[in-house]
């Protein structure tokens, strides 16, 4: 079993240049074909699009370790009850969440890495509980950096749809709901400082009191990107997630990106991140060696283009791991 004081290979070195080959990894795949956090169906079919777009080879073709341990078990919607309106599906969502949870904490005492695909982000409430349970047995604390057009920072309360998917930064927050909230008995997962948003650009009005409650102090919309340049605002973000902490989780919403670029996501917003600097994005990421695990969300194949925006997730997954131009 590793060690839970141990930090990832990619820490044993400082950083001496941005083209410094990164150390590789031992990584592990799983899916988690969610699609219940959502109204718009068809994210359950974004792990296997990544898989067939050749995440596996393109990774090994880094120097990587790769082994995919295929899918975390989720219900089917078709034969499930959706339950209360103001959050539907909550405790099938926090059921697979729970599994996802343990999976990643698993890979974590093996000494690998998690690369979570999915499905809806309500998934990111198990990946990340996972990640926070293995640290916390050493007494050490974690940061996170979610990238989404969106604040998912919703509850039942304050969710004008009642979809999972836009509550899971708020449960990881101790806000809510309890189901997901309590995933290993504990609450919250994450500490405010050390949690930032970036790129958002579509908060719901209800949101905006609930990021104020929460006491998130960094929190990065598309005009910061704009006005101030991606690396600005990643360098300062990956102090933020990185101060205090043995280093941070990587949630990546493909609606993050501008649909131009990833029209095949769940929830598109005009005006997001473009291709370059997505890909400036994860480089930084992978320059600074301190990413723990990694999960990249709302691939739909249903709406996407001759696979184009599956394509994309994992070339920025090849980027974040440390796929450099030269």
């Amino acid at each position: 079993m590793t060690k839970a004081t141990q930090t990832p290979s990619t820490t044993t070195e400082s950083r001496t240049s941005s083209h410094q080959l990164q150390t590789a990894r031992r990584i592990r795949v799983f899916g988690v074909p969610l699609d219940m956090g959502a109204s718009r169906r068809g994210v359950d079919m974004g792990p296997s699009a990544m898989r067939v777009a050749g995440l596996q080879a393109r990774l090994e073709a880094l120097g990587h370790q790769v082994t995919d341990a295929g899918n975390i078990q989720v219900d089917i919607a078709e034969t499930q009850v959706y339950g209360h309106t103001k959050a539907r599906y909550l405790k099938q969502i926090a059921e697979t969440c729970t599994r996802t949870a343990e999976a990643v904490v698993e890979t974590l005492e093996q000494g690998m890495t998690p690369l979570v695909l999915g499905g809806d982000h309500s998934l990111g409430a198990g990946t990340v509980s996972g990640v926070s349970e293995f640290y916390r047995r050493s007494d050490q604390k974690i940061g996170v950096i979610w990238m989404d057009a969106h604040a998912d920072i919703n509850t039942p309360e304050t969710s004008p749809s009642g979809n999972v998917h836009g509550m899971p930064l708020a449960s990881l927050l101790g806000l809510g709901p309890e189901q997901l909230s309590n995933i290993f008995g504990y609450s919250p997962k994450i500490a405010p400082e050390n949690t930032v948003l970036i790129g958002v650009r579509d908060i719901d009005a209800t949101e905006r009191e609930n990021i104020r409650r929460a006491g998130l102090a960094e929190v990065y919309t598309m005009r910061d990107i704009d006005e101030r340049g991606m690396r600005a605002v990643m360098e300062e973000a990956l102090r933020s997630a990185g101060r205090g902490t043995v280093g941070y989780h990587v949630s990546l919403d493909m609606d993050w990106i501008d649909p131009e670029d990833a029209p095949g996501v769940g929830t598109p917003v005009r005006g997001g991140a473009t291709y370059r600097e997505a890909h400036l994005a994860m480089e930084i990421i992978a320059d600074h060696g301190r990413m723990l695990s990694f999960e990249i969300v709302e691939v739909n194949p249903v709406i996407d283009e001759h696979n184009r925006t599956a394509d994309l997730a994992v070339e920025l997954t090849c980027s974040a791991f440390g796929k450099k131009i030269l």
